[in-house]
């Protein structure tokens, strides 16, 4: 548990997630990352949740929702690995997920309640996991997959659109 995942752990396109987790105190992180998201939507008002930094770009809600969506996604493949089932798990479309979730038409704050009590869910499945749980491998978007890759996955998905979010677009949000 307490060292990062092998590249052979999960599909190369999560190399760009695994890569930005700075250590292998996964569930420390995964803790932090929840207080940092948290103060960092409690200080945006509502009007910036519906910021982009570009037409066709998501807004400030739906990328916490797509944050959300995924993180369930990644920690079900998790626990289903975890627990010993072998059955190959599908992969989603996230765009498609964005475009249907409604994020838009809700409220900035209740999303960020919504990803904080998400994460601690994930937490807690992860905390009660023992050694032989984390290196199990599974199938996932039919590529094989240890549950302690899914646990830095899902810390690297995050840290990518948190840098996304302060840089793209809380950075270029307009302030009076």
């Amino acid at each position: 548990m307490n060292r990062k995942p092998e590249t052979t752990e999960y599909a190369a396109f999560y190399e760009t997630y695994v890569s930005l987790v700075p250590s292998a105190d996964i569930l420390n992180l995964l803790e932090a990352q929840r207080l940092q998201m948290t103060q960092l939507l409690t200080a945006c008002s509502e009007r910036d949740g519906n910021f982009r930094y570009a037409p066709e770009k998501w807004s400030v809600k739906e990328v916490i929702g797509h944050l959300a969506d995924c993180e369930r996604i990644f920690t079900y493949r998790a626990l289903r690995i975890a627990r010993g089932d072998a059955t190959p798990l599908p992969g989603f479309e996230q765009d498609d997920y964005v475009r249907t979730a409604g994020s838009g038409r809700r409220q900035l704050q209740d999303l960020a309640e919504e990803f904080s009590l998400v994460r601690s869910a994930t937490i807690a499945l992860y905390r009660s996991l023992d050694n032989d749980a984390w290196a199990r491998r599974g199938s996932a978007s039919k590529t094989e997959v240890t549950v302690r890759a899914l646990a830095f996955i899902t810390a690297g998905h995050e840290l990518h659109h948190r840098r996304i979010l302060e840089e793209r677009y809380f950075a270029a949000i307009p302030r009076a």
